[in-house]
């Protein structure tokens, strides 16, 4: 059962994108079929979710108009990101990363971003989320292009604290070699989002999981801030924790 702020959330992108269409649309010839792309010019027609999840994840170039695009398939797009129904994330960079969504009306804006907060929100509540916490994080943080609000909004209590140790080992794996943890997240924001996500997981973030616990994955985090070489050769390593 989803949040009452998550439902409040997917009722305003119900009310926000309502109607819209790219009513101009011829899709890729190619890639695309007619009836497919007939209902991105078609308002208040279901979509079906086959097609809506390859369309959320296509290439901005094989669309006339990505961005009307992506406000027709916001309705039901971001309730089947919420309830599960997508099936899938992660498959590639998310159609809202390629647009400039925070230059559009006040209105839709400000409905994506509280979606993303809620969405985010309602996963760190649910022991087992329709998908995996950290593909969840790394869809909010691409399309906002920023990891701050999500890291500072990680609320307390048994089940983000193991939201937030799955997330960190996962993370942890590329950070510590100086690599991006984000899958498709490309550009000058993810440079920053690197730099903040390592800068809150090897302090805030390592105290959370010290306090929880989790004291091997709070030192690796604590390792973030050497330097590449002083980093592993660091004598945690030469510990049965580390080699296990």
């Amino acid at each position: 059962m989803s949040s009452a702020a998550l439902d409040a959330a997917l009722a305003d992108i119900d009310t926000v994108f309502h109607g819209f269409t790219s009513p101009a649309e011829t899709g890729c010839g190619y890639c695309h079929a007619p009836e497919e792309t007939a209902y991105l010019r078609t308002p208040d027609v279901r979509i079906p979710v086959d097609v809506v999840r390859y369309y959320l994840f296509e290439v901005p170039g094989h669309f006339d108009d990505h961005a009307a695009v992506m406000r027709r398939l916001l309705p039901q797009g971001a309730r089947a990101m919420a309830d599960g129904t997508l099936r899938t994330i992660g498959i590639g960079p998310h159609g809202l990363s390629g647009v400039d969504w925070r230059s559009w009306p006040v209105e839709q804006a400000a409905a994506i971003e509280a979606f993303l907060h809620a969405w985010w929100q309602d996963a760190l509540a649910t022991p087992e989320p329709p998908y995996g916490i950290d593909d969840i994080f790394d869809t909010c943080a691409t399309i906002a292009g920023t990891v701050t609000p999500f890291l500072e909004g990680w609320g307390t209590g048994p089940v983000a604290d193991a939201h937030l140790a799955h997330c960190a080992d996962v993370w942890l794996y590329d950070l510590l070699s100086d690599f991006s943890p984000f899958s498709w997240w490309y550009g000058d924001t993810m440079d920053a989002g690197v730099t903040d996500l390592r800068a809150w997981l090897s302090g805030p973030g390592a105290a959370r999981l010290r306090a929880a616990g989790e004291y091997d994955l709070a030192t690796r985090a604590e390792l973030l801030v050497l330097p590449y070489d002083e980093r592993w050769a660091h004598p945690y390593w030469d510990s049965a924790s580390a080699t296990n």
